[in-house]
């Protein structure tokens, strides 16, 4: 997440625009998936690996990418 914020404010945007572009990026994206997902964004957001819960075995291998 720090990078992502890193790479958002280094294209000019302040603080709170960063915040408020990642917020409504994040609805965004939570309005296309299943309500089951959307617990995965939010961990996301907060800096935290995501519970991959049964797509572990599928996924496993890309759990390293949100950190």
């Amino acid at each position: 997440m720090k990078e992502l914020t890193a790479r958002l404010q280094a294209l000019g945007l302040s603080e709170e625009m960063t915040e408020k572009v990642i917020f409504t990026v994040a609805e965004f994206v939570k309005g296309r998936l299943p309500s089951s997902f959307h617990g995965m964004i939010d961990d996301v957001l907060a800096g935290k690996s995501p519970d991959l819960g049964g797509l572990g075995g599928l996924l496993g291998g890309f759990k390293g990418l949100f950190k």
